[in-house]
């Protein structure tokens, strides 16, 4: 089929031209829906008319997004018996099950709309044959940082060197052709069968290299080194435009119930003094290292806000596990929720630290707001961004340990009380006001979008 601006009969039988359209199709979890629909906001009020595809699996509410048209289709996933718990195992089938619903779909708002371009997540690499066949750019969105993205790229370098089979003998060492990492800071994401993860980011990053152009949601400043790396491997226009959630707050995209008694609690509390605690929208750990997390808390005497979401606990609802005399020590020391409206936490002046798993947009968030981290990863690209935290931009400490109760004590006490976090908050303070800039007029993010904006606009004439 080929592009061409197409014209319809409106009621009196005049001719009129298809209104532009641009469709975006976030991958359906969490840290991955946030960024597509910050994005979304920020290029509808540029002034382009937006449609969401959208998985019936944690299909959002398009009440909250009146000035979007929604189209889902259908994905088999609960069907399937594929484990929700397993992110590898549903990307994978995703991308094979759901070629057909996608395809259809899109085929509807090319008839019905003259589609500029689909913008997907990196992992909806089956999307550039449909895109392709259809001659319509696909532009990825990669909703992680760029120096954990070019970690993922190197998996299968980091296998031929052997270093997958020296995790667990010789952690510490360095990766001499990826520094700063050291061999456990490999990404590695838990499921059943680890070749699935080779395939799956392989197709991932060859799909990615066929694509028209790159969007990533950081700012140049912050990972300058690792540009020219990503242009000689991706040779594709790229576009750092972040931070989004500057230009469009995450909370309506919020799978979950945010308890906003978070804010009351915070109210009463001495500026710089609270450690907010949260491990994300996805991962877990088992009835112990709960316990270690709540003995560090107990043991540092200094207040927090810890944020347990429900099924953070293997095998548990919330946190019944935990002996009721050490609940009722952490209840006079600080406040425990379900979940925390989290950009309203980090920017409120009574948070000293986060200690957070380093997902992209929680490291991202406590950097735009000036909060320095413990950094606790557990999976995929939060092993890189822990380590860049901590190693390359000093603005946080690395739990080295896991989840240890003497660590962790002593880690929050360096953050929270002694000098060496008053360092760390001063070099995070830096790249606060650089964000800042960045985002004005003439700042490096801005002229991004300046230049993404032409970029999508061009393939009007293109297609006309």
């Amino acid at each position: 089929m080929q592009r061409k601006i197409k014209e319809s009969m409106d009621n009196q039988g005049t001719t009129s031209i298809l209104q532009n359209r641009i469709v975006l199709f976030p991958l359906p979890f969490q840290g991955h829906i946030n960024p597509m629909f910050q994005l979304a906001n920020i290029l509808h009020s540029r002034g382009f008319n937006i449609s969401i595809i959208h998985t019936k699996f944690n299909f959002p509410n398009p009440s909250k997004y009146p000035h979007f048209t929604f189209h889902q289709i259908s994905d088999g996933l609960l069907e399937s018996g594929v484990p929700i718990s397993d992110p590898v195992l549903i990307i994978k089938f995703l991308n094979s099950n759901i070629v057909e619903p996608f395809r259809e779909c899109l085929d509807r708002l090319m008839f019905d709309y003259h589609v500029e371009c689909v913008i997907t997540d990196a992992n909806w690499f089956f999307t550039q044959a449909i895109a392709d066949r259809v001659n319509l750019p696909r532009i990825v969105l990669r909703t992680s940082s760029i120096c954990s993205f070019l970690a993922f790229a190197s998996l299968s370098l980091f296998r031929d060197k052997g270093y997958f089979s020296n995790i667990d003998s010789n952690a510490d060492a360095p990766i001499e052709e990826f520094p700063p990492l050291k061999i456990k800071d490999i990404p590695q994401i838990e499921t059943s069968n680890s070749e699935d993860v080779f395939q799956v980011i392989g197709a991932m990053v060859e799909q990615t290299k066929k694509s028209s152009a790159l969007i990533f949601n950081t700012f140049s400043e912050l990972e300058e080194p690792d540009l020219p790396k990503l242009h000689n491997q991706f040779p594709v226009p790229t576009f750092t435009i972040g931070p989004f959630h500057k230009f469009f707050s995450a909370s309506t995209t919020s799978l979950l119930t945010q308890d906003m008694n978070s804010i009351s609690f915070l109210d009463k509390q001495e500026p710089k003094s609270v450690l907010y605690v949260s491990f994300g929208s996805v991962a877990s750990m088992d009835a112990q290292k709960l316990q270690e997390v709540a003995l560090g808390l107990a043991n540092s005497k200094q207040p927090f806000l810890w944020a347990i979401r429900p099924g953070l606990v293997q095998g548990s609802e919330w946190i019944e596990t935990l002996p009721n005399e050490l609940l009722e020590t952490l209840s006079k020391q600080g406040y425990v929720v379900k979940w925390a409206p989290q950009q309203e936490v980090l920017s409120h002046f009574a948070i000293g630290g986060f200690w957070t798993h380093n997902g992209w947009n929680s490291t991202l968030e406590s950097i735009c707001e000036g909060v320095p981290m413990i950094c606790s990863p557990f999976f995929g690209d939060q092993m890189v961004n822990s380590r860049y935290v901590s190693d390359v931009w000093k603005i946080g400490i690395k739990l080295e340990k896991g989840l240890e109760r003497d660590e962790i004590e002593n880690a929050i006490r360096r953050l929270m009380v002694e000098k060496e976090g008053d360092e760390m908050r001063q070099r995070i303070l830096c790249l606060k006001e650089k964000i800042d800039v960045c985002l004005k007029p003439g700042g490096s993010s801005y002229q991004s979008l300046e230049k993404m904006v032409d970029f999508i606009t061009s393939f009007r004439s293109s297609t006309a």
